[in-house]
């Protein structure tokens, strides 16, 4: 797709949105549906249904997906679809480009191990690896508004409010 053909299909979308901007207000949902016989669920997703797991340093055996790993792979795709977008837009030949998301977490905290390891991803890395011929300051511009307008990126940049229900059924 050309820069053309993208302004043609988003032109309109952007004049919707600001003209009622309630319409832009996009929900996001996924449903785990616990496994009774195994410590598992399953997370259907448009690529089909992941089953997710203990990652083999909680007790896992390594056969079902983490979900840290998934969501580094969310930040993954999201910030490689950002950054072509981004790269179309800015009319910036993208020879080879590779987008690798990768964090790190204790799972001393997660097990209960130690009260002061923290529970969750820490220190998470987003690496752009770009061949281009395009000037340097160009691809520079072109990571900043990737990393600007990737709603994943900046939903662990600037985390949203986080509440929990419970319905008994």
């Amino acid at each position: 797709m050309d820069a053309a053909k993208l302004r043609a299909l988003q032109t309109p979308l952007k004049e919707g949105y600001q003209k009622a901007p309630e319409t832009a207000l996009i929900p996001a949902r996924a449903e785990a549906v616990i496994d009774p016989e195994d410590i598992s669920c399953r997370v259907s997703t448009y690529a089909g249904t992941t089953i997710s797991g203990l990652h083999p340093a909680a007790g896992g055996d390594g056969s079902k997906a983490c979900s840290a790993d998934m969501l580094m792979e969310a930040l993954a795709a999201c910030a490689g679809v950002t950054l072509k977008a981004v790269a179309t837009a800015m009319r910036i030949d993208l020879k080879k480009a590779k987008v690798i998301a990768a964090g790190t977490w204790d799972v001393r905290g997660t097990l209960a191990v130690d009260r002061e390891a923290p529970v969750g991803l820490t220190d998470v890395t987003l690496r752009f690896d770009i061949d281009s011929t395009a000037d340097p300051k160009k691809i520079k511009k072109m990571i900043a508004l990737t990393e600007r307008y990737c709603v994943i990126y900046q939903t662990l940049a600037h985390p949203p409010k986080l509440t929990s229900e419970l319905n008994l059924v």
